[in-house]
């Protein structure tokens, strides 16, 4: 690259994901990188927390003694309920998410495409484990998807193709791919950057992306 650039953290992509995130939503966060938004829920903001295991009203990551055994998130990990939070039947929290009452999921991917397809709950490893959990719920139930991912892959290898090639999770369902690297919306015209992390040309960006990307309004 000719120019230097710092790709953004984990915390750093949960904390722009959340700058979009409108007052008042209810959001399901996905396993994986998606459940460290918990973490930096804004105090100017009301955003309520829906995990599909039955908890409405879902808060940080539980730390000392704040770690009650048999209160986790999806991912089973230790969590806390803010005030007016509720537990219930994961059959409830189902019905929530298969009946449009959740307004954005944020979910990972292995791969998404130029069209919006979503793919996220397996790859052509025959021996990693297949984990679809409700992610075709969720894609499909969400009024809105945003995905949180690395935009490559270990081996360097964009995870934004012009058409997937794992397992679909969903078709045209996602709206906005938040990664290290860049934002990026769904567009009819195609992939669309909202904006990119200091240092990377819009050039550049295309080049790891191995796509012909739609310039941001500020160019």
């Amino acid at each position: 690259m000719s120019a230097p650039y710092q790709a953004r953290s984990t915390a750093q992509i949960a904390q722009r994901i959340v700058q979009d995130i409108p007052d008042g939503a209810y959001v399901n966060l996905g396993i994986g990188q998606p459940m460290t938004i918990s973490n930096y829920l804004p105090a100017d903001k009301e955003i309520i927390l829906q995990s599909e295991n039955g908890i409405l009203g879902m808060g940080p990551l539980a730390r000392g003694d704040e770690v009650d055994s048999e209160l986790v998130n999806a991912g089973k990990q230790n969590v806390t309920l803010l005030k007016g939070g509720a537990i219930f039947h994961h059959g409830d929290s189902f019905a929530m998410i298969r009946g449009g009452h959740i307004d954005i999921c944020v979910l990972g991917a292995f791969q998404v495409s130029v069209q919006g397809d979503l793919a996220n709950w397996r790859t052509l490893d025959r021996d990693a484990i297949p984990g679809v959990g409700g992610a075709m719920d969720l894609a499909h139930g969400a009024k809105q998807v945003f995905v949180m991912m690395e935009h490559l892959t270990k081996a360097g290898e964009s995870k934004l193709v012009a058409q997937c090639s794992y397992p679909l999770t969903g078709r045209r369902v996602v709206n906005r791919i938040y990664t290290d690297l860049a934002t990026l919306a769904v567009t009819p015209q195609g992939l669309r950057v909202i904006d990119r992390v200091d240092g990377l040309s819009h050039a550049e960006l295309e080049t790891l992306s191995q796509l012909k990307l739609l310039e941001s309004a500020h160019g």
